[in-house]
Order: C-alpha cells, then structure tokens, then sequence
C-alpha cells in the first residue's frame, strides 16, 4: 500500500510538473522540458562571503572563491569539506537565474526514478504558503490538502528519514521569524500552526530532524534563515560557459514546430534552416561578447529563442513581438513582491517599471544606450526620502538589477552599463509611458492642485453658495466658477503631453534618417545572429543609435491582450488612459502617415499596426494608402503574415501591391492572397516563383473577389509547367488585361501551350512573353492566336531566339492583321523606329545584372544590325536621326556588358 501511494504520487507530480506554460508551447508538440533542460552553473558559497557588502551597482559576476567548485545536483547533499552529512542547502540566484526551472526539473527527475537517494520528495511553493496568511494549519494538513495520494502514508514520514527531501521554493515570499518569541518550537508535524511557523521549525531542524530540506531563494532573503541551520550555501550563476548557453539553443531551436502558420498554411522551418540558426548564433557568441554577457541568465536565452522562433518559425495567431517580452517578464515576474516583509506590498515589476524604466526613456530620448553610473545611481535613487524606500532600493538592487543591466564589454565602454539586450531598453521606456509614470513638473504640481480642488470643492462650493445669497458679493460666483474650471485645465494640461508623447513617437517611426535602413524585424535577427560580411572599421565614425522598436512597444503594450498580462504584474493601465493614448497617436499618425515611404519604413509602419491588434485602429489610420510598395524588402513568413493581417481585412482597393525582388515562395503567396484580392496591380517580379506558385495564383485568378488587372511575373521560372495552371486561371478570370510573362523560361512549349488556350480568355489586352528561348514555330503560332483575339492589343516577342525570316514572318502576320495584336519583335518597325523602342531598352536596363549577359549582348547586337539595315534602307533625314539616337542607346548598352560598343 505504501509502494501504490508513492507510486500514484509520482505519477500525479509529474503530470503536474510537465504541464507548461502557454509561452513554452510555442516550441512545439514535442517539446519538454527534461528534454531540453540545461543545468546552470551552481557553485559553492561560503557564509563569510555572504556576509560581505556588496558593492552598490553589483552588477558584476564575483569569480568564485578558490577551492569551492561548482556542484553538480545530485551533489547538492554531499558531505561538506569536514565530512559532516548536509541536511538543508540553501540555493540563492537573482531574477532570471533559473531557480524555478532548476527546482522543476529536480522534481521530475525524482519522478521519473532520477534521484534514487530520496524516497520521498515533497514540494511546497513558498508563495502558495504565503497566501495562507497567519492561519493555522498542521504540516500533514498542508501535505494532504496538496498531494492527496500520500494522505495514507503520513503517519510514516517520520520512519523515512533523510530519504524524505523537502523542497521549498521562493523563501522570500514568507517572513520567516527565528526568535523563540516569535516563533515558538513545535516539532508534531500533526500540531496546527502558521505556515510561516512550520517552515521555521523543519529549518531548525526541530520538526522531523531526519529529514533533508533543499530551499530557493533571492540573495536578499538569505539573511532571514540564521547560517547555523545551513549545512550548504549555492550560488546559482547561471550560464557563466559560452559552451552551456551553445547547448541550451542547440536544444531548444532544433523542437520541431508545430507547422501552422497564422494563415493555415503549413509554413514550416526545415531541419537546415534550423542547424543554420544555431551556427550563425554561436558564431555571433563567440565573436559579439555583449550577447554572450546577457544571455549569462538563463532567462534572456529563452527570450533569445522565443523571438528567433517569432522571426523565423510559424507565427501562432495573435502573437506579437510586444506579447512576447511581456510574457518573458510575466514568467520571471509574476507574483513577485519586491519584498514581503514591507507593507506597501509593491510588486516587483511596478518598481522595475519606475526605476528601470525612468533610465531606458532618458536613453531613449538623448539616443543612448551606454549609461554611467551616476545614470544609473541618479534613476534608482530619485525621489527617495525614508529608510523604507531605501530598503526597497537595496533589495531591488540585490535581487533585479543585474536582469535588467548588465556591464558593457565592448572596448572601450569598460566602466559603463548597457540593458541586457537592447530591445528592452526600448520596451521599458514604451511601458514607462504608457503607464503614465512620465510627468512634468506642471503635471505633477497640477495633479495636486486638482485632488485638492476635488476634496475642498464640494465644501467650499456649499459655502459660497449659502454667502453669495446673505450678502451680495459679486466676487463670490467668480471664485465659485474658477473652482469649476481648476480641473479642466490640467485635464488639457494632461491631454497635451499625451499629444506630445505621441508627436515625439510618431516622429521616431518616421525619421528620415532611418529611410534607408533595414526594417525593424531584420535588424531584429541581426542584433541577434549578427551581421554576415564584413564589420565597420574601428575607426569609422558610429551609426546614430536607431530606436524604431520603441513605438512599435507603445503601440504593442496599448492592446488588450498586453494591457491584462502587465495588470497581472502590477502594472494595470487604465482603459481610459489607453484610449487618449491611442487617439493622440491616431492624430499625429493621420498626419504624418500619409507621406510616401520607402520599402523598410512601409513595412514598419505596418508592424506598427500588428502590434496594436486594432483593426479598426488601422483601418482609419491605414484608410489613405493605396500603394503598397514593399520591392526588395525580404518578405519572410512573419513578415507576410504581418501584412496579411494588418490589410487583409480592410476594405478599399489597392492601386498597385509591388512585392518585386522579395524572396517570396509559395506559402508567402498564400499567406498574402487576402491582400492580393484587394489588389488592381500586382507586381512579382524576381521573386524565384516557380510552378507551385503558379498553383496559389490560378486559385488567387479564379476567386471570385479578385480584381487584379495587371500582374507582372516577369523573371521567375514558372516554366511550361506553370503556364499551364496560369491558363486555367486566366480561362476563369474576368478582370486580368495586363499579364507579363517576360523572362520565365516558358520555350517553345509555353508559347505553344499558350497559343492554343489563349482564345479561353476574352479580356486580355496585353501579353509579354519576351526573352522566353521561344523559336520561330511557337512564336509564329502565338502571333497567329493573338491576330484573332478579340481584345488582345499588344503582344511582346522580342529576346526570343527568332530568326531573321521569323522576324520577317511575324512582321507580316501583323501587317496582315486587321483590328488584331501589335506583335513587338525589334527595335525597329520597316525603316522606322518602333514606337515601343524605350520599353524593350528600359527592360533590358532594369534587368541587366539578374539576366544572361551573354545572351543580352548577343540580342543587342542583332537589334543594333536591324538598326543599321534601317538606316541604310532610309532617305528620310528624320528617321535617320531616330535610329542614330537609338543606336547610341544600345551601344551604351553594349559598352555596360562589355561588348564593342562601336
């Protein structure tokens, strides 16, 4: 029975222990956490050590002590130095070390028959035992309402001995009391007392002596247990190896996904794509010691993998960049008090959110990231008046400081601090706004004035009123009024900082000096896995530091979804305040967002939008655009899926959509056909699309919302193959005129396939199939089809490998042709220019570095011969100047290929 009740017991721990969160989900179906779990670096402390001031910025790791190593776990309970058997070790880390998920794998490892040393483990949560306040309650009244299955074998815990291992996690939430006055000896394990009392005395060892007790705390709350009840002090640091934290992401970014983009397509990183994120991320630690110094805490490896997972994996619907670092402080922070034996009951995030916060928007506003220590010392320290707060001050410093801040490594910056990573610099100044912790002097002076004004207001009021009718004061109904009027103005006081907050970040996302930079979510990945090339020289001047993350932040911590997660840190915002902050962005975006903008800053504006999560935000803001130009920006699976969801839904049409030279594969086409549908032009050029695209877009022609008049496909090899799922788009397509079918490898059997389809659409008006490899037969054929349809109007055949009695015989078609297609095969038509010269010349300008150069010259030079023929077949001194002029043209040409120019 005792065997069945433990064994029940093992089984109920590890279903509850395995359950994890919904932000490590995210790593797919298969992941787990005694799979991928790494151990930190524990190593031994000494109690003198622990006595020893720190310094007051301890953000520096201490090396450790000669002849105290690093422990293993199962060596945690190893007899010490003098031989004496230890019964409680005392582990203690800063935020972020990795103490919960140290303490959850101990546990499982238990479960599973891992640590055969123990033949009992009891957990308790110290944070679950603080809500229970001051109520009594026995320790096996606390083991049976928790972990029902050893309610039989309680009488027996005594009999276990040292083979019962108590695990106490988060000391710092109870206020443990060690004076026999204030907490009076028990040892019945069946005697009701307060939790608080409990712990104290398993700690002495008074109640069940026998048994082995392993607790967790922050460095702050390791003076509340007395060193004589200690047998061992350990110092969790975390990643301190290059080589642990290298291991930790190997594991970590090779779970396979779960392969379901936000769109229902299965977008799914390969196996490939994975081991290179992991080389290119080794190679940035070995080589960019700033990231290796963050990700020291285990804490800032997993945002490191939670947003290379974001950038690079398939993107769960609703996730946002925003939700991701404030779910990162939500698994370190929640419930977190700065210090439970303070009665204000602050919580640790709404500290961090103040102090920290203050520091990362005065960076952000003078554009900097290295801070002083005065920097540093001049934002904790503001405002600080009592002994209470500077306590607080002091267990904040002890217990966070070092997750936020950390020393810079970079030459040069010996004796500065940076934030961790550089995104949560941005983060905390959006949150420190938001939060409305920014005020000016007039602000505050005003907020004063007017909690004044509301509490003597209604008094004074009733007085003046009884006065003004006694005596006939004229200056009475004044001094009322202006009462009145007090809280109106600061309330516009207020209204106009929010203005100027949201002007001063409007202003940040349009800068144009960012014009021409990356778009934030590839320098994003480049901060992370570094830049592939070569680096700027030592003695280049410095690039401005860029902060394009800090609106996207202001916009992501005003959604809804982000606004319930920071309330559960303790840092609510107010729906009110949301909703002045929002239209205050609202208006200066309406202002400012209508101007024209490159590529990069487009594509930012619209990551804007997705961080909000507003759609009808976005669609008031976002109502004026009607050209999306996103060419040469490359459009990954989040970035498509960004798009899709910030313009997918609205509802006017799109003038033109350009995604030219954008790497899109067909998952991106499907991902973006909700703005493809919007679309009247539609430009993807060079984007290597080949025949499975082909399939997205015959579905994408066939929709019956589709209204695409002109797509553009030139400089893709979509093949025969592909031609052949396009014509069955174009048999069921009504609105498509314009099709450029220029460069994409369709041959003869392109061409052929179709001149004998073609009649199956009755719209078409112009068709390019230039620079195909297509010879005389299917050309021929192709002109012969368009000479009969009855709306084609222009037909592009030039680049072709054409004869010159195919020429001929094409020219010919066309002037038999009555009302049919202008077939375009040269520069020149009879002795005349052709009308359409500038068109072929642009094309072959445009795409001179991505065509086969030698192919390009061998073409020119017989479009030049047709020139010359030209010229000396005219009289008229006219034309003969237009075709010098020309010449000249492809000559120059000629001279950028290489080729003889003359």
């Amino acid at each position: 029975s005792h065997s069945e009740a433990v064994q029940q017991y093992r089984r109920n721990l590890a279903e509850w222990f395995s359950r994890l969160p919904r932000e490590e989900r995210q790593f797919g179906p298969t992941f787990a956490l005694d799979t991928v779990h790494v151990d930190p670096v524990i190593r031994e402390s000494a109690p003198d050590e622990l006595l020893r001031p720190t310094a007051e910025l301890a953000l520096e790791h201490q090396p450790p002590l000669a002849g105290l190593p690093a422990l293993a776990l199962p060596q945690l309970f190893d007899p010490d130095a003098c031989g004496r058997q230890v019964q409680t070790v005392v582990l203690y880390g800063t935020v972020g070390t990795g103490k919960s998920t140290l303490v959850r794998k101990m546990v499982l490892d238990w479960c599973y028959g891992r640590l055969p040393a123990f033949e009992l483990l009891i957990p308790f949560s110290c944070e679950d035992l603080s809500s229970l306040g001051p109520a009594p309650a026995s320790l096996c009244q606390l083991v049976a309402q928790r972990y029902t299955p050893l309610k039989e074998i309680l009488p027996l815990l005594a009999a276990v001995g040292s083979r019962l291992l108590f695990v106490l996690h988060g000391l710092e939430h109870l206020n443990l009391d060690f004076r026999l006055a204030g907490t009076g000896l028990c040892g019945d394990p069946e005697k009701p007392e307060a939790p608080a009392a409990i712990i104290v005395n398993l700690l002495r060892k008074y109640m069940l002596p026998e048994a082995s007790i392993l607790a967790t705390t922050r460095p702050s709350a390791i003076g509340r247990i007395p060193s004589k009840y200690v047998g061992r002090y350990g110092e969790i640091c975390g990643f301190s190896d290059t080589n642990l934290q290298k291991l930790y992401f190997q594991l970590r970014l090779n779970q396979p996904d779960c392969g379901y983009g936000a769109g229902g397509a299965g977008i799914s990183a390969t196996p490939a794509q994975r081991d290179s994120l992991v080389q290119m991320l080794s190679r940035n630690l070995e080589g960019h010691h700033q990231i290796a110094a963050a990700c020291f805490l285990p804490s800032y490896c997993w945002l490191v993998c939670a947003t290379l997972h974001f950038l690079h994996a398939p993107t769960p619907a609703g996730q946002t960049l925003t939700s991701i670092y404030t779910s990162f402080l939500r698994l370190n922070f929640s419930g977190e008090m700065l210090d439970s034996t303070d009665p204000s009951k602050l919580s640790l995030m709404a500290y961090a959110a103040r102090t920290m916060g203050k520091l990362a928007y005065e960076g952000v506003s003078s554009r900097k990231t290295y801070f002083s220590e005065e920097d540093v010392r001049g934002c904790l320290e503001a405002g600080i008046k009592t002994e209470e707060e500077f306590q607080l001050l002091h267990v904040f410093r002890r217990d966070a400081l070092r997750f936020f801040l950390a020393p810079c490594v970079e030459p040069g910056r010996r004796g500065t601090f940076v934030f961790t990573v550089p995104a949560m610099q941005e983060y905390l100044a959006a949150l420190y706004i938001v939060l409305g912790l920014r005020k000016t002097t007039l602000q505050r002076v005003g907020k004063e004035v007017v909690e004044l004004a509301g509490r003597v207001g209604e008094d004074v009021s009733l007085v003046l009123g009884i006065v003004a009718k006694l005596l006939p004061l004229r200056a009475l109904p004044l001094l009322f009024n202006l009462l009145k009027v007090v809280p109106r103005v600061f309330g516009r006081v207020a209204g106009k900082s929010r203005e100027a907050v949201a002007q001063a970040m409007v202003l940040e996302m349009f800068r144009e000096e960012d014009y021409y930079n990356d778009d934030v979510l590839d320098q994003m990945g480049a901060s992370i896995l570094g830049v592939e090339g070569p680096r700027r020289h030592p003695d280049e001047p410095p690039d401005d530091e860029v902060f394009e993350l800090f609106p996207m932040f202001m916009g992501g911590l005003l959604s809804a979804h982000n606004r319930a997660v920071l309330a559960q840190l303790g840092c609510p915002i107010r729906n009110l305040d949301a909703l002045e902050n929002a239209q205050a962005i609202k208006k200066k975006l309406g202002k400012l967002g209508r101007q024209v903008l490159p590529p990069s800053e487009l594509l930012d504006h619209l990551f804007f939008h997705y961080e909000f999560q507003n759609q009808r935000f976005s669609a008031e803001v976002l109502g004026s655009l009607r050209q999306l130009n996103l060419a040469g920006v490359r459009m990954t699976p989040l970035k498509c899926t960004v798009v899709a969801a910030v313009l997918g839904s609205g509802r006017h049409a799109l003038d033109e959509v350009n995604l030219a030279s954008c790497q899109l594969d067909p998952a991106g086409l499907h991902t973006l056909r909700p703005v493809f549908l919007r679309a009247r032009k539609l430009g993807l050029q060079l984007n290597s699309l080949g025949p499975e695209a082909c399939r997205v877009l015959r579905d994408l022609l066939l929709h019956d919302q589709c209204q695409i008049a002109t797509l553009r496909l030139s400089n893709n090899p979509l093949t025969a193959a592909g031609v052949a799922l396009l014509l069955e788009g174009l048999a069921g397509n009504t609105s498509l005129t314009h099709l450029s079918l220029l460069h994409t490898g369709l041959g003869d059997e392109g061409l052929e396939l179709l001149a004998a389809q073609l009649d199956r659409n009755r719209q078409l008006q112009e068709l390019n199939v230039a620079y195909n490899g297509a010879g005389d037969t299917a050309a021929l054929a192709l002109a012969h089809a368009a000479r009969d349809h009855p709306s084609l109007e222009l037909l592009h055949l030039y680049f072709n490998e054409l004869s010159s009695e195919g020429r001929q015989a094409l020219r010919d078609v066309q002037g038999t042709a009555k009302g049919g297609a202008r077939v375009v095969v040269s520069l020149t038509e009879g002795t005349a220019v052709s009308e359409y010269w500038s068109v072929i010349l642009s094309e072959v300008q445009r795409n001179l570095n991505s065509w086969d150069r030698g192919r390009v010259r061998r073409h020119l030079e017989l479009l030049l011969r047709d020139l010359e023929d030209s010229r000396g077949d005219t009289l008229n001194p006219w034309r003969k100047a237009q075709l010098l002029r020309v010449e000249g043209e492809v000559r120059a040409l000629l001279e950028q290929l290489g080729g003889p120019g003359s």
